[in-house]
């Protein structure tokens, strides 16, 4: 996965993941909102087959950068959890 910044501020962090789909990006919104301290996350895909998702992130409360980092971490503990369950299968 690849991730261009194409915005950055204080309260606002635009950027392009290249290489994902909805199934991701879903996944990564959903834990955003978790956090219940971002104001807007979300992303768009104008077209599946030519562009790439832009996902936008912006909070008053938290930087947007830190908010991001949360989400993965916490989707890096939940993958850990569910490979740990899948071995005790």
């Amino acid at each position: 996965m690849e991730i261009n910044v194409l915005e950055h501020t204080k309260q606002r962090l635009k950027f392009e993941l290249k290489g994902e789909g909805h199934t991701f990006c879903n996944i990564l919104r959903k834990e955003l909102w978790l956090a219940k301290a971002p104001d807007v996350a979300g992303y768009a895909i104008e077209h599946s087959l030519v562009s790439q998702p832009v996902f936008i992130v912006e909070s008053d409360k938290q930087d947007p950068i830190s908010l991001l980092s949360g989400a993965v971490e916490r989707l890096q503990k939940k993958t850990a959890e569910l490979q740990e369950k899948f071995k005790k299968l």
